[in-house]
This record gives C-alpha cells, sequence and structure tokens, in this order.
C-alpha cells in the first residue's frame, strides 16, 4: 500500500493503505500491531488535539480506573511502575503517551480531524473518508476505535436549557468553576460520580444527589504500591505472573454473568456487607439498596463513596427530577431546591453512538438500515455490506467484570488476520457474509436473554430502545479471545 498525495486547493488530500479512527487503547493498540505486522501505511485521525479517547477528556475530580492497572495495560507493554493497583487518570494517560513514544506512532497522527462521514465507493473498492474541516481522501480500509463511552449522554428534563448557573457533564468537567461553598446539584450516580462526589462533598456547602436507581458498590481493594513491590515487579516474570493472577481472579466474576445469576448471589451478599458497614443510618442505607439482582447493571467499587453521602452537606434525593429553573430545580414532589450548579453524571450513549454515525457502505446502503433492527455485527467487528470496516469494542464486545484492553487485543489480532487474508489472495476488499453475521447474532442474542442483563426486567445501558442487550460479550473473554485467534475466511466474501 502507497501513499499518494495532490493538492486541491489549501487542502492536502492523502491515500492511506489504512484509516484509524481515535487515539485511545484502541486506535493505539491497532497502529502499534499494524507496524508490527508490517502494515506501515496507516493514519490514526484523532478529532481532539492529543492522544487519549476516554483517559484524556475524563478530568472530574478523583477520575481512576476501575479495573486494575497490571491488567488495564496492554499484554505486551507491561508497566512494572504504576503507583497504585487502580491508577488515576493523569497516570493511564502518561502510559498511553509513552507507548505512543516507545512504537513511533506520531508521525502517523492526524488530529483536529473528526470523521464526519465515510462512504464506500463499490467500483474503485476504496473508502472515502470525509473530516469535519472540509478534507476528504480515500482510503482502502477503516478501523473504527473510538470506543462505545466518548458521547456525553444529557436527560432529558423540562427547562434543563434555562439553568443560569455553570452546568456541565463530568466527561465535560469546567475546571474554571470553584466549587467551594457553593449549593451544588448532581444528577446521576453512575461510574463517575462515584469517584467525584466524594471529592466535592468536601469543598461545597450543600451537595443534593439525585438518585434514579442506586447501583450496586463493593469495596475498592486499591492501595499505593511501594517502591519495595515496584522493585520486585521489575523482575524478569514478576509484572506477567501478575497480570495473569489478576486476570483469572477478574475472569471468575463472569461466573454469574455467563451461566446462571443466581451465583451472583456471593457479589450481592458482599456489596451488601460493605453497605451495611459504611452506612449506619437506616434511612439512607435504604435508599441505597438496590432492588434489582446484581450484575445487571455496571457493579461499582469505592471505598469513600458511601461515607460521603452520610455527611452532613450532603442530600440524597430519590424522588426524581421534574423540572429545572433559572436557579433551582424541581424534584417529583414539587419541591424546589436552589442550587448554584449542577453536574450531570449520566453517562454517554452507547447503544445508540454508533447508529448515528453516517456511513455508507456497499451499493449506497447506509449502516442505520443495516442496524434498523438494532446494532450487530461479527463478533462485534465485521458488519454485512461495510466491507474492510472494522469496529473495536463494537457491538456486544463490552464487558462487566474483566479488562476491555484484552478484548481490544483480541479483536486487533483479528483484524490483522483479514489484512494478511487480503495480502495473502489479492482481493480488494472482504465482507463479511450476510448469513453468518445473522446465525452468530442469533446464537448471541438467544444466549444473553436467560442472563443477568434481562434478570427480572432489569434496565440499564446495556440495553436498547428495545430491551436488547447490544453492548456486553455473553461470555468469558478466554472463550472470546479462543473464537477470534483465528479468523474463517469462509466467513467473507472476497471482493476482486
Amino acid at each position: 500500500m502507497r501513499r499518494q498525495e495532490s493538492q486541491q486547493g489549501d487542502r492536502m488530500s492523502t491515500r492511506p493503505g489504512i484509516t484509524i479512527i481515535g487515539s485511545g487503547f484502541a486506535g493505539l493498540g491497532m497502529a502499534i500491531k499494524l507496524k508490527e505486522a508490517g502494515y506501515h501505511d496507516f493514519v490514526i485521525l484523532e478529532k481532539a488535539a492529543d492522544i487519549g479517547g476516554t483517559w484524556r477528556d475524563n478530568t472530574y475530580p478523583g477520575c481512576a480506573c476501575d479495573v486494575p492497572s497490571h491488567m488495564y495495560s496492554f499484554s505486551f507493554e507491561l508497566n512494572p511502575g504504576w503507583s497504585r493497583m487502580f491508577s488515576p487518570q493523569t497516570e493511564i494517560w502518561d502510559y498511553m503517551r509513552a507507548c505512543v513514544a516507545k512504537y513511533g506512532l506520531a508521525p502517523h497522527f492526524r488530529f483536529g480531524k473528526e470523521v464526519v462521514g465515510l462512504e464506500y465507493d463499490d467500483d474503485a473498492g476504496h473508502w472515502r473518508v470525509s473530516t469535519g474541516d472540509g478534507e476528504a481522501f480515500t482510503t482502502n480500509a477503516v478501523v473504527s476505535g473510538i470506543g462505545a463511552l466518548h458521547v456525553p449522554s444529557l436527560p432529558e428534563i423540562p427547562g434543563r436549557e434555562s439553568f443560569r448557573g455553570p452546568s456541565f457533564h463530568s466527561a465535560e468537567w469546567d475546571h474554571s468553576v470553584d466549587l467551594t461553598g457553593k449549593r451544588v446539584a448532581v444528577i446521576g450516580t453512575g461510574a463517575s460520580a462515584v469517584q467525584f462526589v466524594p471529592r466535592i462533598a468536601r469543598q461545597v456547602s450543600r451537595l443534593h444527589l439525585f438518585q434514579r436507581t442506586p447501583p450496586w458498590i463493593q469495596s475498592k481493594p486499591d492501595f499505593p504500591i511501594s517502591p519495595r513491590m515496584k522493585k520486585a515487579l521489575a523482575l524478569p516474570g514478576a509484572a506477567r505472573a501478575l497480570r495473569n493472577s489478576i486476570y483469572w481472579a477478574l475472569e471468575t466474576r463472569a461466573l454469574g454473568f455467563t451461566i446462571d445469576p443466581r451465583l451472583m448471589k456471593p457479589h450481592q451478599t458482599m456489596a451488601l456487607r460493605h453497605l451495611a458497614r459504611q452506612v449506619p443510618d437506616p434511612e439512607l442505607r435504604a435508599k441505597l439498596t438496590p432492588d434489582y439482582t446484581i450484575g445487571c447493571k455496571r457493579i461499582l467499587i469505592s471505598n469513600d463513596y458511601y461515607p460521603a453521602l452520610g455527611r452532613d452537606n450532603v442530600e440524597v434525593i430519590t424522588d426524581g427530577t421534574a423540572e429545572i429553573r433559572e436557579n433551582s430545580i424541581i424534584d417529583s414532589t414539587g419541591r424546589e431546591i436552589e442550587v448554584d450548579v449542577i453536574v450531570y453524571g449520566t453517562g454517554f450513549k452507547v447503544t445508540d453512538a454508533l447508529n448515528e454515525q453516517r456511513i455508507v457502505g456497499r451499493n449506497g446502503r447506509k449502516i442505520q438500515e443495516a442496524w434498523q433492527d438494532g446494532i450487530e455485527a461479527y463478533y462485534g467487528i465485521t458488519t454485512a455490506g461495510f466491507p474492510n470496516l472494522f469496529f473495536l469494542l463494537g457491538p456486544n464486545t463490552g464487558l462487566g467484570h474483566n479488562s476491555v484492553v484484552f478484548m481490544i487485543e483480541s479483536q486487533v489480532r483479528y483484524v490483522i488476520d483479514c489484512l494478511r487474508l487480503l495480502s495473502r489472495t489479492g482481493a480488494r476488499a472482504l465482507d463479511v457474509r450476510p448469513e453468518v453475521q445473522r446465525e452468530f447474532n442469533d446464537r448471541l442474542q438467544s444466549r444473553l436473554h436467560d442472563l443477568v442483563w434481562n434478570e427480572g426486567g432489569c434496565r440499564s445501558w446495556y440495553l436498547d430502545e428495545h430491551g436488547v442487550n447490544r453492548t456486553v460479550w455473553p461470555g468469558f473473554t478466554f472463550e472470546y479471545w479462543a473464537r477470534t485467534r483465528r479468523m474463517r475466511p469462509e466467513a467473507y466474501e472476497l471482493i476482486r
């Protein structure tokens, strides 16, 4: 694959062989392995001015990973120098930048390039990529590494736009706003809120936490890693051994997810004990006790969230938000609560994030048409009718128990296999056969149906508007690794 450049007005149009979208763990992992496999003709398009994805954007107080650092990192780039068992955002971002430097990825980046359209040319057998600044170029293959947690979701509350004070989503934290002495409303109790609420509760005069559904929370086995332990981890094989032990410990958590919801009982018992230890007030404890099977929504970990809610200046409101006014919030009982700042901890658009993209495949078919009954892909990577378009962390490859970086590496290896098949056969493109994709997703949804994510009518961001799980992988990660270790050429149509 060779790069061609031509002048078009003031713009430079390029033709890279492969285009990667996004510079989070998915994009970086793909780029590193492309170079390792001998593919050097690629670009990485990043809409922002720096790399990092989630770990660049989320800078809220207390932001950290909820997967142990030695597992939430590349298996080929172990880091024995993590400062804590669960590293903070800045340290993970530094790790990603170190990977860019070590593997020489800097020349491949094109920053400030938000992809606004992908269109497949049936005659030429390539993709036309359009970016928000008006540039357009062609490429043979596209790898979407944008992930699922990057489009903030704001609640549809009447009057939301009328609020006069500062308001922002946790993923777009406004650090110019000093919360000291302010009356702050936090709407939402997801993974981000569990981390930032304890930090700001000590700072504000009053914190009103609007909780729709209480999360299941377990204790966080976090601790600083001593210089002595770091030294030991630097010994040959030590960091690998620790990573392996963490992997298998996390993998055991999948038993209740993938086999029988009743196996989640020990996890529920642990969470209830954690709640009882940290919340002595029976009235508050009742508000914070979930009424759904643990695991159907994301299980959170924290040692300081519950104590923060017990502070005198913190109020947990479970009555819901009926309206937002210029200086206040009205709950569902009609009570008016005056606030100075609103922080939304309401998560991200997940099942509809991919479906909102402008992607046109073979014969002019739009991705929305292909996914009119719900987003789906073959092993979450390829979708029929969209040749040489690969998704990393695509539909049904998210996790509730282990590290998604493990899944990313499995998918990257699979994409490399696909590219090698094209090189061997001389084909221009490959397209997963519709019947293969259909059979795979029928089996996948059949398996998901009776598992914990649909237990007792549970609703979560894992499910789409039809109540179908389009987010989570319904098995062990080693099972996914084994199934994607070798791509099956017969599953694909080769386009010559």
